[in-house]
């Protein structure tokens, strides 16, 4: 970025110098003509200069590709924060667009329910009593994932 700033910079300099210069001695077309076209041919030649640097720093950088690992199933001392994808759904009366892991689902199909962070359980009026869930942006903060299996 700044040696496109600099090459326009320096451009706008020569041709600047050389329309007054040219305007002093009353020059004709012919010689404005030939100063603009040598800016054009220094121009190009440093975008080619340049454009065959990023080349070599590219072909460079592809040399070191990493061998390829396969993924391993997580420990299960770390499995336990892994949340079951099928208790995310949205309540209507907390917010249409916004899902949210319901605890009755948690409790039947995540064994850790009973210690999953109290900070993160919303209640809300769904217009007979308050219901309970869990926030997964909240839960994601405190180490917790959605598994989708």
């Amino acid at each position: 970025m700044h040696r496109k700033f600099i090459a326009l910079i320096i451009a706008t300099a020569v041709a600047v110098t050389g329309v007054s210069a040219s305007q002093a001695r009353a020059a004709d077309a012919k010689d404005i003509l030939g100063g603009l076209a040598a800016i054009a041919i220094i121009g190009a030649g440093v975008h080619y200069y340049n454009k065959e640097k990023d080349k070599k720093r590219a072909s460079r950088h592809q040399t070191h590709i990493q061998p390829h690992h396969p993924v391993r199933p997580r420990p299960h001392h770390l499995a336990k924060y892994d949340l079951p994808q099928k208790c995310l759904r949205t309540f209507d009366h907390y917010s249409p667009r916004h899902q949210l892991l319901g605890t009755g689902c948690l409790k039947k199909h995540y064994k850790y329910a009973n210690s999953l962070p109290r900070e993160c359980k919303v209640g809300f009026w769904n217009g007979k009593k308050v219901k309970r869930a869990y926030e997964p942006a909240c839960l994601r903060q405190q180490g917790y994932r959605v598994v989708y299996k």
